[in-house]
C-alpha cells in the first residue's frame, strides 16, 4: 500500500510522515524527487515540475518498482493540488494492484500562515503564494481523500489517527 499525505504548504505532511513510516514500518518516498530529476533536463523557467507530462507516470513507474522491491508500504509527502494530476498517480498506482490511501493533512488558513512565517524565509513567499491554489482544489481533495484537521493536533497523533484508518481498510 501507498498512504498519500496530501495538503498544501505547512500542513503537517513532512513531520507526520516521520511518524508514520516508523509506526508503519513503511519506507519514504518523496515524488519531489523525480521532479528534481527532471529539471535537469527540463529546467522550469516558469511553472512546476508536476505540470510536465513526464512527471506523473514516472512517479507511478518509480513508485511501483520501489514498491516491488521493499514488498511493503510506502508513506509519500507530496502536495497535488490539481485533481487530474492525481487522478493519473493514483488510478496508475491501483491499475498496478497497489492500494493507495489519501489523507489531506487540513489546517486553516490563519494557521497555515502562521507556519510558513515561521519557517524558512527563502521559501516563505513561493508557499504562501499556493494557499488560493490549495483552497481552490479543497472541493475536489475532500471528495477524493481523508481530510484530517492538523491544526493542534500533534503530528504523532495525526500518524496514530491514519494509521488506524489505514488498518481498518479491508
Amino acid at each position: 500500500m501507498i498512504v498519500w499525505l496530501n495538503g498544501t504548504f505547512g500542513s503537517g505532511k513532512t513531520t507526520t510522515a516521520r511518524e508514520l513510516t516508523g509506526a508503519l514500518g513503511a519506507r519514504l518516498f518523496d515524488p519531489e524527487y523525480v521532479g528534481y530529476l527532471l529539471r535537469v533536463p527540463f529546467p522550469e523557467p516558469e511553472g512546476d515540475f508536476q505540470d510536465l507530462e513526464l512527471w506523473r507516470p514516472l512517479v507511478v513507474e518509480t513508485m511501483a518498482r520501489v514498491h516491488a522491491h521493499t514488498g511493503g508500504p510506502l508513506v509519500a509527502p507530496q502536495t497535488i493540488l490539481v485533481e487530474r494530476y492525481a487522478r493519473e498517480i493514483f488510478d496508475g498506482l491501483q491499475a498496478r494492484g497497489i492500494t493507495v490511501h489519501h489523507f489531506v493533512l487540513h489546517a486553516d488558513r490563519d494557521e497555515l500562515r502562521r507556519r510558513i512565517e515561521g519557517g524558512e524565509q527563502g521559501i516563505r513567499r513561493w508557499r504562501l503564494d499556493h494557499l488560493d491554489a490549495y483552497e481552490k482544489a479543497l472541493p475536489w481533495l475532500e471528495k477524493s481523500g481523508t481530510v484530517l484537521d492538523t491544526a493542534g493536533t500533534p503530528p504523532a497523533e495525526v500518524a496514530r489517527t491514519i494509521l488506524a484508518a489505514v488498518n481498518r481498510t479491508p
